[in-house]
């Protein structure tokens, strides 16, 4: 099954642009991008799994997201929100992302960028009576034109919301900021497994080695601490819920990460509808580290129960430790300087005429300290 999955994958689209990366002022402005540079302190939103809510809670999930911004100092508020994919569900045309993007974060005050999720790239349109094209020229094309256009605008999918949205440059990229790296990869439009290769196109996976060791390039093993690093992957490398581990995925970005040198400081996935937590026990140059992989694809669209794994056609392996997970909804509020990278999992309640709320449920943290530099043992 897998292998047939891997042949019916869709291509990913091609960019002149081959160091696809983009910089904090790309997203907030040069002035902004500045003064949160210097605080040596940034907060970003973390969420998944959005749109088509077929529980009405996308809407009290953004609201609740955007009381986080203090409008009076932007020092203190997040200065982006982070989607894992699956911005859109059946519908990738002009009335999709105008419905399932941009009238629920109308109101949300930051800036948003994106890595795609299976169904921002499929090429049909899920009915009771048939499949019918999305009317997508190609696989992503929809996501393209509304995260991946030439310059910082207002797509016309937007209509009069006035959202003017970031220039991404491509559908996977690298963030640089001075406090952290983020690395967003495409994981293509299976159900499941997620797979950062296709049959005959690996550059997606040559690029995320060459860009591991550009920022293991520019540390120093005698380093006390280091800037931190996020990979970002819609399907979840492990997980316990209705979709499972995507192994040969993993498999692949260890890949990188080994011939790099270089440990991502967490993982972050989406496309399992709940919350879970998993901690990867690994050794970085014989020094224990524990990796966080989170799973939030519960920020608006059906959650789904997690389920025990020693029911799993794929069991977690014995070096990952199974944290805490949610059949229910909310987002991450991620905070890094430079001792400390940490996520914070706001549970969110809602219902009719009832007022959305939210409480923390759970929250993960990674030390800073010293280099993730060096030679890795990842089983």
């Amino acid at each position: 099954m897998t292998e047939y999955i891997a042949k019916n994958l869709q291509p990913i689209p091609k960019y002149t642009n081959k160091a696809l990366s983009m910089k904090l002022n790309d997203i907030v402005g040069n002035d902004a991008a500045k003064q949160i540079e210097d605080s040596k302190k940034m907060t970003f939103h973390v969420g998944g799994d959005t749109g088509d809510p077929t529980d009405d809670m996308q809407q009290p999930i953004a609201d609740l997201m955007s009381l986080d911004y203090n409008v009076k100092n932007h020092l203190e508020s997040p200065s982006f929100f982070l989607h894992l994919g699956d911005v859109i569900y059946y519908d990738n045309t002009t009335e999709g992302y105008h419905k399932q993007f941009y009238e629920p974060y109308k109101k949300y005050p930051g800036k948003i960028i994106a890595i795609p999720g299976n169904h921002d790239g499929e090429m049909f349109k899920y009915n009771q009576t048939n499949q019918a094209s999305t009317g997508q020229k190609f696989s992503l094309a929809a996501f393209i034109d509304n995260f991946c256009r030439p310059t910082a605008d207002v797509p016309d999918a937007a209509g009069t919301i006035l959202r003017q949205m970031v220039p991404q440059p491509g559908v996977y990229w690298w963030l640089q900021t001075n406090l952290i790296d983020i690395v967003g990869l495409y994981s293509n439009v299976a159900e499941g497994p997620g797979f950062i290769v296709t049959q005959d196109d690996d550059s997606q996976k040559q690029w995320l080695q060459k860009t591991l060791k550009a920022i293991a390039a520019l540390r120093k093993p005698s380093d006390t601490s280091h800037k931190a690093l996020v990979i970002a992957v819609h399907h979840p490398p492990f997980s316990a819920a209705g979709h499972e581990s995507s192994t040969e995925m993993l498999n692949d970005i260890d890949e990188c990460c080994s011939s790099a040198g270089i440990m991502p400081d967490a993982i972050l996935s989406g496309h399992a509808h709940n919350y879970q937590h998993f901690e990867r026990q690994v050794k970085c140059s014989g020094q224990d580290l524990s990796v966080p992989y989170l799973v939030i694809g519960d920020s608006g669209h059906n959650a789904t129960t997690v389920v025990s794994g020693k029911s799993l056609s794929k069991p977690i392996p014995a070096n990952v430790k199974v944290g805490k997970n949610l059949d229910g909804y909310g987002y991450v509020l991620a905070t890094v300087d430079a001792q400390q990278l940490s996520f914070q999992f706001y549970q969110v309640k809602a219902g009719k005429n009832v007022k959305p709320t939210k409480q923390t449920f759970d929250s993960a943290s990674v030390q800073l300290k010293g280099s993730n530099l060096g030679k890795l043992s990842l089983t």
